[in-house]
Order: structure tokens, then C-alpha cells, then sequence
């Protein structure tokens, strides 16, 4: 699972929790129906968000009931169905097949082995031409969406020191915005389109430098392509782009005609909002503002990090001393998914190697208090308030 849009169980209201889940289920199903089984690991966070914007831009639910699932617990529940999680699937589909040809060109890793470049190659012709097959069908043009990522290959070559990040970011900017306006297609809502590819615009910026920080020090010491390497752009000209893009999303979400905005607002404001401050804290060392400790004056600390979240289930998997075969590794993994431990734990230890692995909730510590995460007094239009009344 990956992406920036990542909210904790307690950080959303029961019912749009539920709502997202159901999105999330929903485009793991769309991908496994329209293009196989192998197309579900490309189910991510942030591609949920495209059936989100469909369904809250139409007058009626579409839902359909799936069996147990591991990840629920072994439960069935209600999930998001019809054009807006084939949609989902479709976009989620031809990014990765585009993302899977650039590891492959640049012999990332493993994909320097000519087998594995190979296969690699192979297979993300596959997924772009069975997404191509689904985007005709939703009146999707796919090649605005590989055309714009591909774009991203001149840019990159382009840049040089004291560049812009957003020539670095608009192939990423392009291709989200036109995969949000569609949602306004699908809804039969045309007057939403232009709004809904100004919050995509943002959106994509958004999660192109979350992705460069992020990656920062990994690709430093790799030697590996770093937008902010690139350019020279400091944490703080980042982070300054990022704000002022998800201010941005705030203000084209008001110009959409919702049926439903709740979850829509939640997941591209609250959530964004959070992405970007937990992305910054977690890769800048100097992002916690000093503070003067009490009783001693002068001197002056780091304001501590929250802490992590632990196992909502017993007994838990501990850590081995030694590394496990297939055969135990898959039970003990079948066990872990299914009491909920590789979502609610943090670390919890990898089924097969023991190593210590981040939580998918690792961050379900820092969600803020109460009005934090409703933010009431900017929101109340917006937001269901279960968590506090509208007067902080």
C-alpha cells in the first residue's frame, strides 16, 4: 500500500470511515475483475481518491456487497462499485504500468538484471493496454495520462541547478488533473471539470514533492535522480509549494457541486494538510520549532515526536531470533493480517525476515487533538463535527 492520503481509524468518523474503506476495497476489486489478479497490488491509497470524487458528484451509491477479506478480519462488508472504482482502477493501472517501464529503463534495483527488466517491460505493456481497453470504455483517453508521465524523462534531463520544481512537477500535475476533471464526466456534472483539474493540478504537485522528500536521503545516497538534488531547493522552498498548494485545493473544492463533499473534504483537505506536515516532521530534522524547557532557562529542546501506535490485538507476533521458512512465514502472515497487526502495530516484525516493518497506521499518533482534526472554525460547512462542537 502506498500514498500520501493515509487517515487513521480515529481520524475519521465512524460512517466516512466506513465510506473510505469501502472506496479503498472497492478499487482493490475493480483491479482484480477488470484486469486480473496480479493488477491488485497496484491498489494504493491516493487512487481511491478518483472513485471518492465520482461517487460524491452522483445522486445515488453504488455499492455492492464482497466476501471475507483478510485485511477486514476475515468480514464481508459493503464497498464502492460502478465507473468511478473502474475509473479508480483504470488511472491506478496505467501510472504503475508507466511507473514499472521507468524502473526498467533506469535498471533500478533489482530491474538492472536484464530478466527482471525484461519481465518488468512486459508486463507494463500488459497494464497499459488492458487500461487503454478500460479508459475507452469510461471515455478515457489513457495516452493524456502515459504521455504526461513519459514527459517526465525530458523534464528531469532539463533541469538544472537553481531550476523550478514545478517544471519538475507539472508532468505529474497534468496527468491527476485530467484524471479528476473525468470524474465530473462520469457524474454527468461538466461544470465540475474545471475546477475538480485545478484541485488535481495541486494535488499531483503536492504528491510529487511529498514523494521528493521523502526519498531524499535514500536517493542522496544511492547517487539516484532527486528533484530537490536537481534543482538545489531547500526543505523550506518545498514545503512553502506544498502549502500553497493544498490552500489551492481548499478553494477549487468550493467551486464543485457535491451531492455529498464530507469525505471528499476530509481526504483533500484535512488529510492533505496532514500529509504534508507529517512528511516534512518525519524528514527534517529541524522541522519541530525549539522550545525553552521549563525551569531552565536558556537552554532549549527539540518538542518530542508523538509516538507511535501499538497492536490493537492479542496474542501478538514478537520479533523471532531467526528468520522463518515459506510455509510458516505465509501462516504467520495469514495470522498477522487477520488480527489486524500490520495495520495497528508499529513496528510490527516481517512475517519472514523478523526485520521491524512500519505499520500501514503508523502515524495514527500524530493525528492531532480533537479540533485539529476537525478543524471546525474553518470547516463547519464541511466537516460532521462528531469530534468536537464547533467552538474551539
Amino acid at each position: 500500500m502506498f500514498g500520501i492520503i493515509r487517515p487513521c481509524a480515529h481520524s475519521l468518523p465512524e460512517r466516512l470511515h466506513s465510506e473510505w474503506l469501502g472506496h479503498l476495497c472497492g478499487l482493490c476489486l475493480a483491479l482484480r475483475d477488470e484486469h486480473g489478479q496480479a493488477a491488485r497490488i497496484v491498489t494504493n491509497y491516493d487512487g481511491l481518491i478518483i472513485s471518492v470524487l465520482t461517487q460524491a458528484q452522483l445522486a445515488s451509491v453504488h455499492r455492492r456487497t464482497a466476501g471475507p477479506c483478510p485485511l477486514r478480519g476475515m468480514r464481508t462488508a459493503s464497498v464502492a462499485d460502478g465507473a468511478g472504482a473502474r475509473l479508480a482502477a483504470t488511472v491506478s493501472l496505467v501510472l504503475a504500468s508507466a511507473k514499472l517501464s521507468d524502473h526498467a529503463a533506469d535498471g533500478d534495483g533489482a530491474y538492472a538484471r536484464r530478466p527482471v527488466a525484461a519481465g518488468a517491460r512486459l508486463v507494463a505493456r500488459r497494464w497499459a493496454a488492458r487500461a487503454h481497453r478500460s479508459g475507452l470504455d469510461l471515455g478515457l483517453d489513457t495516452g493524456v495520462l502515459l504521455a504526461a508521465v513519459r514527459g517526465q524523462r525530458e523534464v528531469e534531463r532539463a533541469v538544472t541547478p537553481g531550476g523550478s520544481l514545478l517544471a519538475v512537477t507539472e508532468p505529474t500535475e497534468l496527468a491527476t488533473a485530467a484524471a479528476f476533471a473525468h470524474t465530473a464526466v462520469l457524474a454527468g456534472r461538466p461544470g465540475n471539470a474545471e475546477p475538480l483539474a485545478e484541485a488535481g493540478r495541486f494535488f499531483g504537485r503536492i504528491a510529487h514533492l511529498l514523494d521528493a522528500v521523502e526519498d531524499l536521503a535514500a536517493d542522496r545516497a544511492a547517487g539516484a535522480w532527486n528533484p530537490l538534488l536537481a534543482t538545489g531547493a531547500s526543505f523550506a522552498q518545498a514545503g512553502v509549494l506544498a502549502r500553497d498548494a493544498a490552500a489551492g485545493i481548499r478553494l477549487a473544492l468550493d467551486e464543485v457541486a457535491f451531492t455529498d463533499r464530507k469525505l471528499v473534504h476530509r481526504l483533500l483537505v484535512h488529510e492533505v494538510e496532514h500529509a504534508i506536515e507529517r512528511t516534512f516532521a518525519g524528514a527534517d530534522p529541524d522541522y519541530y520549532p525549539p522550545v525553552v524547557q521549563p525551569g531552565k532557562k536558556g537552554r532549549r529542546a527539540k518538542a518530542p515526536k508523538p509516538p507511535g501506535s501499538g497492536s490493537c490485538w492479542w496474542p501478538q507476533v514478537e520479533l523471532p531470533p531467526a528468520t522463518r521458512g515459506p510455509i510458516f512465514g505465509c501462516a504467520v502472515a495469514s495470522w498477522m493480517c487477520c488480527t489486524c497487526q500490520v495495520c495497528c502495530r508499529d513496528p510490527y516484525p516481517g512475517p519472514w525476515s523478523g526485520l521491524p516493518r512500519e505499520g500501514w497506521c503508523a502515524n495514527c499518533g500524530d493525528c492531532g487533538n480533537c479540533c485539529d482534526i476537525c478543524d471546525c472554525c474553518k470547516c463547519a460547512k464541511h466537516c460532521d463535527c462528531d469530534y468536537c462542537g464547533c467552538d474551539c
